[in-house]
């Protein structure tokens, strides 16, 4: 079973349930989805002889919003197939000098792949919040509060996705997997506040 074999209500039953997954990186994943989701949305409604001058662009914000959502999908099963990983590394045997080495290594390599999921989300947030203010300027505005929604939901999954690379990154031994992956978790500020930027001129349209 996938995620996107759920119900929303399977999902958040699972969620609720004690297991170690689906957990905090499936739901950065689904924010993601979210914020993607509703950027498709508002461009879709952002078309017609009203806004033929600005079709092109409609369109290619849609494409890469739809292309974002359906990544999102799969960062959500792998990051619960990463975890399983994680626990799967910790159960080996370490009764030996030799099962302790090889546990270690094998705990490492599992966390390294565990905070990779969330790296890339934190990307593609980043890709969310820029198509969020490209279309905001050009959007229909009877949908433009969801380019608001679409922009606080994508921060919601940097900062979800970032205590995930935070809370992993202590074990992560390869010295180039952590510079990695601490270049990524420097962006996440930008991200939030390019994030409130796009929330800020959409609420000042609304009040206008």
């Amino acid at each position: 079973m996938t995620i996107r074999d759920d119900t929303i209500a399977d999902f958040l039953d699972s969620l609720a349930a004690r297991t170690p997954a689906p957990g905090g990186g499936a739901t950065g994943a689904l924010h993601l989805g979210q914020a993607a989701a509703l950027v498709s949305m508002v461009a879709r409604y952002t078309t017609g002889k009203k806004y033929a001058d600005h079709g092109l662009l409609v369109e290619r914000i849609c494409s890469d919003a739809d292309a974002v959502r359906e990544k999102s999908l799969q960062f959500a099963d792998d990051d619960m197939a990463a975890f399983t990983a994680v626990i799967d590394a910790y159960r080996l045997p370490h009764g030996t000098d030799g099962e302790s080495l090889s546990r270690t290594a094998a705990i490492a390599t599992a966390l390294a792949g565990a905070a990779a999921v969330p790296a890339e989300v934190v990307v593609a947030a980043g890709e969310v919040v820029t198509l969020a203010d490209t279309l905001l300027p050009v959007a229909n505005r009877t949908v433009v509060s969801d380019v608001a929604a679409a922009a606080e939901a994508a921060r919601a999954a940097a900062t979800t996705a970032r205590v995930n690379i935070e809370v992993n990154l202590p074990g992560i031994t390869d010295a180039d997997t952590r510079r990695s992956l601490t270049e990524c978790l420097a962006v996440v500020d930008a991200i939030v506040e390019r994030a409130e930027a796009v929330t800020t001129r959409v609420r000042k349209q609304l009040s206008s």
